[in-house]
């Protein structure tokens, strides 16, 4: 098991922890409804320092990103991000990932923690261009501070203006009187807030730091369980669960980052499965009656045929209902369809709704 440079601190900090993608992860403090509710109403901090981080870096950086990635990262000016996704060969996803734009000839791809080699591999084998790859995550540290009071307590360690920060964009600047730090208004919450990455040496002065800064709007540290729940309710996509090698990035919903103003690895079989259409789509659902959906449940109809499986499941902190996504055959998939959920061989009924679940 890897530790973070943070580890110390979740385990004094009473944190429960779990193996997560190799590494030693605080899964909850409190407890996650507590969470859950903190980053909602005011502030909290997750330490992601497991994520990976590469560096792309030459004349054809932007050549070998528009090559293996779906979304056209030209469109990308300095200073901003990008979500996008790795396809195979098969009509699959190698995995999703963020591409920031630092210069024309500069890229850093953030990608999830349990693929770091198996990316590096991918994009490694497409690199024909002599692109300069560096993956720095094992120096990397990454505190995501989310929540609607993020601004205001982080905005006491910086001098860049982060209220005017657009989303999806970033700036390096001196942070919490470290140099060269990228302040990124990124997050997988849905509650605003910025992603904080510096150098393993300079982390735990940044985690204190950020601490004494959100004192005030009672700042609280996070763990992994209110990060799924959290990104749950937005409808956002967690690799290995609603998409991985097996899912299409047309089914999973991501046509909007799939541009096919460009080739890319796969794009002509991706194109003419948009033609066609697709056979089952990843979809939202709220349970009508009670039961909590998991991971791999049978999603079946009114007779109790199989229509596909769920792929994340949780009772929403927000909501106060259980919620999931899944994939579906496609005559299943349009809103207001009435879908049932096998628990323990019964048939729970649920319902189709529009994503995301959570609106603030």
């Amino acid at each position: 098991m890897k530790n973070t440079a943070l580890t110390h601190i979740h385990e004094a900090l009473g944190a429960k922890m779990v193996p997560f993608a190799g590494y030693n992860m605080p899964v909850q403090y409190t407890g996650i409804n507590a969470e859950h509710d903190t980053v909602r109403k005011s502030v909290g901090v997750f330490d992601v320092s497991h994520m990976g981080e590469f560096i792309l870096k030459g004349d054809h950086a932007l050549d070998l990103i528009q090559r293996v990635t779906s979304n056209d990262a030209s469109k990308l000016y300095d200073g901003k991000v990008q979500y996008s996704c790795l396809p195979n060969e098969d009509g699959g996803i190698v995995d999703d990932l963020l591409v920031y734009r630092i210069d024309e000839k500069t890229y850093m791809l953030v990608v999830n923690a349990s693929n770091i080699e198996k990316d590096w591999n991918w994009i490694s084998k497409y690199n024909t261009f002599g692109v300069d790859m560096k993956d720095i995550s094992d120096r990397t540290s990454l505190l995501a501070v989310q929540g609607p009071k993020a601004a205001d307590a982080l905005q006491k360690l910086t001098d860049v203006d982060l209220a005017s920060m657009e989303y999806y964009s970033f700036k390096k600047g001196k942070f919490a009187g470290v140099d060269n730090v990228v302040i990124s208004a990124t997050g997988y919450t849905g509650a605003g807030g910025f992603e904080i990455y510096v150098e393993n040496t300079n982390a735990e002065h940044v985690w204190n730091e950020v601490f004494k800064a959100g004192e005030e709007f009672g700042i609280k540290p996070i763990g992994l369980g209110a990060r799924d729940t959290l990104r749950l309710e937005m409808g956002f996509c967690l690799y290995g669960n609603d998409i991985d090698d097996t899912t299409s990035p047309l089914e999973a919903g991501l046509g909007w980052i799939t541009k096919f103003s460009k080739e890319f690895t796969n794009s002509a079989a991706l194109q003419q499965q948009k033609q066609e259409g697709v056979k089952r789509k990843l979809i939202g659902f709220k349970m009508v009656e009670r039961g909590i959906p998991r991971h791999d449940y049978e999603i079946v109809d009114a007779e109790g045929n199989n229509i596909g499986k769920v792929t994340s499941g949780t009772q929403s902190p927000s909501l106060q209902t259980a919620i999931g996504m899944g994939y579906v055959q496609n005559q299943y998939s349009k809103e207001g369809s009435e879908i049932y959920i096998k628990i323990r061989d019964n048939k729970v009924k649920a319902e189709v709704v529009k994503l995301p679940f959570y609106k603030a």
